[in-house]
């Protein structure tokens, strides 16, 4: 095995960046979650090299059902979304980590989708939508197949909304399919796993290049992606079908 350092590997500084990891599993806590063993993984890549990293167990706080941006304004007697939403937006890279239940993204883990969706018609200082200039991954457990399911859908749900989403952005761990092991449990192999432990690694520092790059640049250009410009009128070199005008 080759253990030679690449030079460039102490040019990085990341010291700059912010991370939040969101942690869907339906287990409040103190209970182990064998999501939150992947994520423990990335966020200690991330914070050796600096990163400030936010950890949040979505399940433990009051978080109400609903597209839009604060429930209590629609009915809900409580809503924690508001708060953690701002450790959210204040980060540079966002990673959904969840659990696989009946082949499929688990509930809680739609429920912070659903929530997030809510702020796709906000925008940020430039005029673009809110989450342009940050970058997002997944993370994704369970005992049953679906890794590759659950953690498109999730990529693709970040995308839609304005994260940017660098290569190998995804990890995870599915053990034998049915009743077994969970990633945690002696036994398993989860933690000896090289594809899960590589992936989590290439994910964390791809995460992190990506969204150095975007912040050293501003973001991306604030040209053919503003709202109130093509509100105005303004097509940004559109220019319709002639057979169908």
């Amino acid at each position: 095995m080759n253990e030679t350092i690449s030079p460039e590997r102490e040019s990085f500084d990341y010291s700059d960046l912010h991370a939040v990891f969101i942690n869907c599993t339906l287990k409040r806590s103190p209970e182990i979650s064998n999501t939150q063993g992947i994520v423990d993984l990335s966020a200690r890549i991330m914070r050796e090299q600096g990163v400030q990293v936010d950890l949040i167990r979505a399940i433990d706080h009051d978080i109400a059902t609903g597209v839009y941006p604060d429930m209590t304004e629609h009915g809900w007697q409580a809503d924690a979304w508001p708060s953690l939403f701002s450790t959210v937006q204040s980060a540079d890279i966002l990673v959904l980590a969840g659990p696989i239940w009946l082949g499929d993204n688990g509930s809680v883990t739609k429920r912070i989708v659903e929530r997030l969706y809510a702020h796709s018609g906000e925008f940020n200082d430039k005029g673009q939508y809110i989450f342009y200039g940050k970058v997002g991954g997944a993370i994704i457990t369970g005992n049953e197949d679906g890794l590759k399911h659950c953690t498109s859908n999730l990529l693709y749900s970040l995308q839609h909304i304005g994260y940017s989403i660098p290569p190998a952005a995804d990890a995870g761990w599915i053990g034998e399919i049915g009743p077994g092991p969970s990633y945690l449990d002696e036994g398993s192999g989860g933690t000896q796993n090289d594809f899960t432990n590589r992936n989590t690694t290439f994910m964390s520092w791809n995460l992190m290049h990506l969204a150095s790059i975007l912040k050293k640049n501003g973001g991306l250009p604030a040209f053919g992606n503003v709202r109130e410009d093509w509100d105005r009128g303004e097509r940004f070199g559109f220019q319709p079908n002639p057979e169908y005008r």
